[in-house]
């Protein structure tokens, strides 16, 4: 499939041909949930902790005797039922990520990719390099050019006046090719891709 090239100010600056197999898939709902499903998971630190009734600390004697008081039986007061007692099936600390193969990884990344493309907010730019980090600048110009929530993909390396720049503006995110995710991808309503970002994405799924 082939896309028109724009420029930062908006001008013409030819087109370029994107792979279908990577750009031109049929979007799988189910696939693209399991995926932001795993990229939250791994993220989520895990270190929620409650104490069990053996880790707090309290008098282990007993409270009364066994027998003859006409209410239930009890041996200590850190038993979860008791007001300082221990918490019963508490958090633990653990790891919330799950399994999920680098061939289903990628085929996810592809129909990220394939959505934005189908649902016309698929956006390439030559490139990205901007004079100087002038945030005000750039805001004014990416409202002309209609991209109020947006992710910017570049190369290898974010150019860096404009990443400075845009540090500060609300709901725009600039990563690298290589920090390109799904999560990323669907958050934003906009995806733009730089000529460097496409050719690296195609050689990386070739």
């Amino acid at each position: 499939m082939d896309i028109k090239v724009t420029k930062l100010d908006g001008t013409a600056a030819g087109e370029i041909s994107l792979s279908d197999e990577i750009f031109g898939l049929e979007p799988r709902g189910d696939i693209l949930h399991r995926m932001v499903r795993w990229q939250l998971a791994k993220r989520q630190a895990g270190t929620h902790k409650s104490k069990g009734r053996s880790e707090v600390s309290g008098t282990t004697k007993k409270m009364y005797k066994q027998k003859g008081t006409g209410g239930a039986r009890h041996g200590a007061k850190t038993a979860p039922q008791f007001r300082g007692g221990g918490k019963a099936f508490g958090p633990v600390v653990r790891s919330h990520a799950h399994d999920l193969t680098k061939k289903f990884r990628q085929l996810a990344l592809k129909h990220a990719l394939s959505a934005k493309a189908r649902g016309d907010n698929l956006v390439i730019v030559s490139d990205i390099a901007i004079d100087g980090p002038k945030t005000k600048a750039v805001r004014e110009n990416l409202a002309k050019l209609g991209w109020a929530n947006a992710l910017i993909i570049d190369g290898a390396t974010v150019n860096e006046n404009f990443g400075l720049a845009t540090r500060n503006v609300p709901h725009i995110d600039v990563l690298p090719v290589q920090g390109i995710n799904v999560y990323d991808i669907l958050r934003r309503e906009k995806l733009v891709l730089t000529k460097a970002a496409v050719e690296a994405l195609q050689e990386r799924f070739k």
